[in-house]
């Protein structure tokens, strides 16, 4: 059975549970809830569950280090000699250059300005690795990047980012067993 590891970037604390920037925790949260998972427990920069979803058991990851040193968390994955970063890693981020509720699946890329990205791509020494960005709306022109990303989301665009939480699951249910390609074809929009 191969291990996928599903990463969902964000900040710890409940002052940021309802940010822009916590859309990648929505979205593994919802994964642990759908497939029945264990709740996260610590283990080391991390929040972990973990169980089987078809062919493929699958590791649920939440960095409990701030979204700009989020690559901490995943050091041991380089250790791993049969673990394949091309294949078996997809990071889930907040993208505020795609408008509230649009999806694109990646299988490599820079970061494009996303810290939390440019961690995950330092540690890891290679941006070969899928990303699932999700939109959380264009940044105001003369808006902070940071405070706009920072900010709690209008109820609005969360019941959009919220209703789009069960398709995620089954994209990236695609994913786990088709690859990305295959992710990318049917789900971005």
């Amino acid at each position: 059975m191969c291990v996928k590891v599903v990463v969902g970037l964000g900040n710890p604390g409940p002052e940021y549970d309802a940010t822009r920037h916590n859309v990648g925790w929505w979205v593994v949260d919802r994964l642990a809830y759908d497939w029945g998972f264990d709740p996260f427990q610590r283990e080391g920069r991390a929040l972990v569950t973990e169980g089987d979803v078809g062919d493929s058991h699958v590791q649920l990851i939440k960095p409990a280090t701030y979204m700009n040193r989020s690559g901490l968390s995943l050091r041991r994955l380089i250790e791993v000699e049969s673990f394949r970063i091309t294949e078996d890693l997809l990071v889930i981020v907040d993208d505020a250059a795609l408008e509230v509720g649009r999806v694109r699946f990646r299988p490599d890329g820079g970061p494009g300005g996303h810290k939390g990205l440019k961690s995950v791509s330092g540690v890891l020494q290679s941006d070969a690795y899928a990303r699932l960005r999700i939109g959380v709306g264009l940044k105001p022109e003369g808006q902070n990047l940071a405070d706009w990303v920072l900010a709690p989301m209008p109820d609005k665009d969360e019941d959009v980012v919220v209703d789009l939480l069960p398709t995620m699951t089954g994209a990236i249910e695609v994913w786990l067993d088709e690859g990305t390609e295959a992710a990318m074809n049917r789900f971005n929009q």
